[in-house]
């Protein structure tokens, strides 16, 4: 604080930047967790939940702290248990039993912008898949979903490529051995997401050959998540989705001389 004092006095620092960084982070504390309140206003969006392996009665209080605040919940790998026990304190809560999310918005819900693609090689990748497009919904992407066209089928792609041509980013969820984003990239100008699934035989390695194929990908606009990570994908492409469409966060648009960049 001491610091910060001397460089606002020095000139250094503008009141906004000391304001932001002298005020203490925000959080609630729960019987089991510390909710991250702050996160909205420095990353854009609020914190997430992970549902796995927390008690339901957990849940409701961490996502009934994030509402307090007037912010959205989104909770992710939720069984049928823990989605019933939100749904019980949130009526108007909504859960997705394939992707195994579950979120509520209310009134505070991301405005619309930026355009997004889920592309899955089939439909054993479906979970994967649908945890990405809840949660490009949730953060105010408009998605497109292309579902169960895999390399096995080579026309199937390009019958549909053309629902891809005005996306801001494109995720892609595929197991075996991951050849989707690859073919998909090299139709495409914008970033691809590839997240490989645990969906294989045996030398699938749970998703470990579908991994080491999209790192090894050729097209040069591929990036690649963790297996399994629909959420990650998902949340990767709509920042780079809402930045596209002009947005810094989930609530504010950029303006044209914002921090110097147009």
């Amino acid at each position: 604080m001491a610091e910060l004092a001397r460089a606002l006095a020095a000139g250094q620092l503008s009141w906004s930047d000391f304001l932001a960084r002298a005020a203490p982070l925000h959080s609630a504390v729960t019987t089991d967790a510390t909710v991250d309140l702050d996160r909205r206003r420095r990353c854009g969006y609020p914190e997430v939940i992970y549902g796995a392996g927390k008690a339901p009665e957990a849940l409701v209080e961490i996502a009934t702290a994030l509402h307090e605040a007037g912010q959205p919940v989104l909770v992710t790998r939720v069984d049928d248990e823990r989605a019933a026990a939100l749904q019980a304190r949130f009526v108007e809560g909504r859960h997705d039993p394939v992707g195994r999310t579950w979120r509520w918005d209310g009134d505070f819900a991301a405005p619309r912008g930026g355009r997004a693609a889920v592309v899955s090689a089939g439909t054993s990748d479906e979970p994967v898949a649908r945890e990405a497009a809840e949660t490009l919904d949730w953060m105010g992407v408009e998605t497109n979903r292309l579902v169960d066209v895999g390399v096995a089928g080579p026309h199937r792609l390009p019958a549909r490529v053309g629902e891809l041509s005005d996306c801001d980013a494109v995720v892609v969820a595929a197991g075996m051995e991951g050849a989707l984003p690859s073919v998909v990239g090299g139709y495409l100008s914008c970033p691809v997401v590839a997240v490989p699934t645990s969906v294989g035989y045996g030398a699938a390695f749970g998703g470990l050959a579908a991994l080491l194929g999209m790192l090894n990908s050729c097209s040069a606009n591929v990036t690649v998540v963790n297996i399994d990570a629909g959420f990650k994908a998902g949340f990767v492409a709509g920042l780079i989705a809402r930045r596209a469409a002009g947005y810094d966060a989930a609530t504010r648009p950029r303006l044209p001389d914002d921090r110097g960049r147009s």
